[in-house]
Formats: C-alpha cells, structure tokens, sequence
C-alpha cells in the first residue's frame, strides 16, 4: 500500500483541540482475504475533514471497551481513528477461541503484518481520513503496531505501548521506514528487561528512527484504568504512566511531519 510518511503541521498540534469536542462513530466493515473484520471509526466532528488517520490496534481480548476509549481519546486530539478488530466477527468474548487467534497471530508474523495491512486499507478508504496515517497499539496490539514497523508497512509512524516487543522475524537493516515510538513499564513481568535491550540492538542494527521511554515502577497494562487490582499477575493501571505515555504520543504524532 502506499500513503504518505507525513502529519501536516497545520492539521495538528502538540495541545489539546482548543475547539468543541463532538466525537461520532461509525462501524467499518473490512476483511483480510475470507475472514470478515468490524472495526469502529471514531473522529470529532467539531473539527475540519479530512484528518491525519490513526489504526487503533486492540490487546489481546480483541475490541472491547479499552480500546473504543483509547480511541476516542486520539481522536479528540484531531485524528479519525479506526479501532481495528484483528481477529474477526465473533471473536471476541469467546476466550478459546481469542486465544487460538491470538497465538495464530503471534506465531505467524506475515499474516500478523497482512491482518493490520487489512486494517490500514478500511482506514485509508474513509472519506473522513486525508490519508496521512499511524498506527497505535496496546498489549498484543503493540506487538503488532511493531510488526508493521518492522515489515516496511508504508505509514508515518508506530506508537506501541506496554506491548510485546519479541519477534521471530526481526526488521532488517533499512527496512523501518516509519518512525517508532515505544513506552514500556520499567516493572513489567511479561516484558523482561532483556527483551527491552533486545529490541533497542534490533531497532539500531535496522538503522531506524526510534523512541523507547520507561516509566518507573508502571507495571503490564498501565493504561487499563478498570483492572482490578491483582486480578492478572503482573497487570496494574499506573496512572502517571497511562498520561505520561498518552503525552508522549500525542508529542510524536505531532512531531513526525516536522522530523521528517
């Protein structure tokens, strides 16, 4: 696919929309060969069309409501946001099956890359998008934001956040094109600090343009403002890294058109 590496100044800022906030949604009905896929397009409507477009890719439980209000937070920043569904109609919910998908996914980068391609097209054939676009994801959805870096996948830039960073097929060396950006909780247990240094020497040997900010103390999940308390080893909302990471975002996606 071919859009452009670029988020036009004049179309964002580094703040907040000073402007009114109406935020509307629409489904989008998409598929990936013969699986059928429903995403959720979420844009302000209070401000001008079309806008830089962002995919939204979900954690492991699939497009629950985690995501939908990821999404609604970049796009009241400005951006048409499709939160992506990366496993297909009646997936999620269904907990043998999410899982079956997910490892599905995860052990077959190709279609893991060909599945956020899928995404990236639905977004891209939205009235509603200029088609300059990015794409954000949490958890497994980090993982796979990273699998799109790391393929060429042709966008401006690639947020992952309290993502896996492990890969079977690592990016080789000039194959980045887009600009990376990863927040990582410095407790994570699912994330050791080997797999960090791991990706850091992966991203340099590959030549590309890379981020990493650590957050002390913010475990797994830190932007799950509903998890409760110890009920997943590992996982914990941290709220200063939930805003900080938000920041940080919000900061690279305004910045890319100027860096590039």
């Amino acid at each position: 696919m071919d859009v452009e590496r670029s988020f036009p100044a004049s179309e964002q800022s580094s703040e907040p929309p000073a402007a009114p906030t109406t935020i509307a949604t629409r489904t989008v009905s998409y598929s990936d060969v013969d699986t059928s896929l429903t995403g959720v397009l979420v844009w302000n409507e209070a401000q001008p069309r079309p806008k830089p477009g962002v995919l939204l890719i979900h954690g492991g439980a699939g497009l629950d409501q985690h995501a939908r209000d990821q999404a609604h937070r970049y796009a009241e920043l400005g951006y048409a946001v499709l939160a992506c569904d990366m496993y297909g109609d009646g997936i999620a919910g269904d907990r043998a099956r999410v899982m079956a998908c997910l490892t599905a996914l995860r052990d077959n980068p190709a279609l893991l890359v060909r599945r956020g391609q899928a995404g990236l097209t639905a977004l891209a054939d939205c009235p509603e998008v200029s088609g300059n676009l990015a794409a954000i994801g949490f958890c497994f959805g980090g993982m796979a934001a990273l699998a799109l870096a790391r393929s060429g996948t042709d966008v401006g830039a690639v947020v992952s956040i309290h993502g896996s960073l492990t890969t079977n097929k690592p990016a080789e060396p000039g194959a980045v094109t887009a600009k990376v950006l990863v927040c990582h909780g410095a407790s994570d247990p699912h994330i050791p600090m080997a797999d960090v240094v791991a990706f850091a020497d992966e991203m340099s040997r590959a030549d590309a343009d890379w981020q990493l900010n650590i957050y002390g103390q913010a475990m797994h999940g830190f932007t799950h403002k509903h998890a409760a308390p110890g009920a997943v080893p590992g996982v914990a909302y941290d709220r200063t890294a939930d805003e900080r990471s938000f920041d940080a975002a919000r900061t690279f996606l305004a910045g890319t058109h100027e860096e590039g």
